[in-house]
């Protein structure tokens, strides 16, 4: 039916057109924001659960650079570990040279002073951000581990995360290699002997220890590899959940537009109906 006081075609077309409006800026803001869920009002549910994920992602970058720092400070002992293997071995040719008679053992001796005191040197050197692996005491607080942060577990999409960490101890060179006051001096072939035994059981321990460092580091080196890739995968969940397709985007708004063109067509025609009413009353 159609009547002079109620427009039902324009009143249709016009919803039509206000429909496709919203949908077009909708379309826009998603391109211009590269968000197709920005807000919780876009998707409830997925704004959620992006949100809880990047706080994840935040953790996990931190517990990266808690890793790197593990892994420096490791590397820094590894380092003196193995200059000390090889100074002690250095010690241990000098003590076998003295097993004979006919030899300067005070040269020897003084020789064997100075590179033990570079052991004692390179133990006390060996630290990263006060932080010393080969000494009895960490830190200076008594303190013989070292808690890494490793990873952040989370049970459920609404448990509460907890941090684990790697735990490193100490080699503790500065009483286990302490060849200053350990370490027979030679004066003879006799003491040569004694400081021979000595010096292979000093030699043993740094290797032990140079060993466990070297342990100590790759497993860091994993974890910290481990914890870059699942950064990376969080991202890219984040970002398949929020994240706007482009193309889709881009062939969408050119369909809303037309849309548009279209609905401001329709629009016109449905409000041109009136008055091409009133032309069968003339």
């Amino acid at each position: 039916m159609t009547s002079i006081l109620t427009n039902n075609g324009a009143m249709v077309a016009l919803q039509t057109l206000q429909s496709v409006n919203n949908d077009l800026t909708e379309a826009q803001n998603q391109i211009s924001t590269g968000k197709k869920v920005g807000s919780a009002s876009d998707n409830a549910a997925v704004w959620a659960i992006s949100k809880t994920m990047e706080s994840d992602v935040a953790g996990f970058e931190a517990i990266s650079e808690s890793l790197a720092v593990g892994e420096a400070t490791v590397a820094v002992a590894s380092a003196g570990a193995e200059q000390i293997v090889n100074t002690l071995t250095d010690i241990k040719e000098l003590i076998v040279s003295a097993q004979s008679e006919n030899v300067d053992h005070a040269k020897i001796q003084d020789d064997i002073t100075k590179k033990s005191e570079q052991v004692a040197a390179i133990i006390a050197a060996a630290q990263f951000n006060g932080a010393n692996l080969l000494a009895t005491d960490i830190d200076g607080n008594s303190t013989t581990s070292m808690g890494v942060i490793a990873s952040l577990d989370r049970v459920g999409p609404t448990g509460t995360p907890s941090a684990t960490e790697i735990s490193i101890d100490t080699v503790d060179f500065e009483a286990n290699v302490d060849l200053v006051a350990n370490l027979t001096a030679i004066t003879d072939s006799t003491t040569a002997a004694t400081a021979l035994g000595e010096i292979e059981a000093f030699l043993s321990t740094a290797i032990d220890g140079a060993a466990a460092l070297g342990s100590d580091s790759a497993r860091l080196t994993d974890q910290g590899e481990f914890v870059s890739k699942l950064t990376d995968a969080m991202k890219l969940g984040v970002s398949s959940m929020t994240d706007t397709d482009m193309e889709e985007a881009s062939a969408r708004l050119k369909a809303l537009q037309t849309q548009q063109s279209l609905a401001v067509q329709s629009l016109t025609i449905a409000n041109s109906a009136p008055s091409t009413l009133s032309q069968l009353f003339r």
